[in-house]
């Protein structure tokens, strides 16, 4: 089948519309909404992740285990705004060793609560969108706040923008299994924009 960008640009907005209906208006957290961006517009905070990245992953191989064992990988993440810069979609190329995947990220910024939204989804469970975690950004970190399951068990998850540059950003993730006491670091995610 021939590519059809058309046809690819419905879905987006298809896959954006389905996506920013999943949170009510208003929804947020005081933990989520943790200020302004750097720029002092919480509408723009997301601007520096447009463009493309060469992106070095650092994955704990086993999560709340005590592991310390970690593997490295390389991607690419190409990232696209959307609904006039109030959302942002990327497309992310991530070169596992032995399990390869396409990923697709997308924030989405609600004016009432001046809160972000940042959902997940992948070709390793295409039906299984993560839930989504809420936050912002103040001095030049982006936190945000979510739920999943690990093993059948709640876990509260973080996930943290920081070193932000012109040419280069960190992301990175950690679960707790005790509402936030602790936390695990278990992704690391290190950009260097593509010229």
């Amino acid at each position: 089948m021939t590519p059809d960008p058309d046809r690819r640009r419905i879905v987006q907005l298809s896959l954006l519309a389905a996506f920013a209906g999943a949170i009510p208006a208003g929804v947020a957290s005081a933990e989520a909404n943790t200020g302004t961006a750097a720029a002092d517009d919480p509408a723009r905070a997301f601007d520096f992740f447009l463009g493309t990245w060469q992106v070095r992953y650092r994955r704990l191989k086993e999560r709340l285990l005590d592991s310390h064992d970690w593997e490295e990988f390389e991607g690419v993440c190409k990232v696209q705004p959307m609904f006039g810069g109030l959302a942002n979609m990327d497309e992310s190329s991530v070169h596992r060793p032995g399990l390869p995947y396409q990923g697709m990220g997308l924030r989405s910024y609600d004016p009432a609560s001046k809160t972000w939204a940042d959902w997940w989804l992948d070709t390793r469970n295409p039906h299984k969108l993560d839930p989504p975690m809420l936050g912002g950004f103040a001095d030049g970190v982006g936190t945000f706040f979510g739920k999943n399951t690990v093993r059948d068990q709640p876990v509260k998850v973080r996930g943290v923008w920081s070193k932000i540059t012109a040419t280069s950003l960190q992301w990175e993730q950690a679960f707790s299994p005790d509402e936030g006491k602790t936390w695990e670091t278990n992704w690391v995610s290190r950009y260097k924009r593509v010229a």
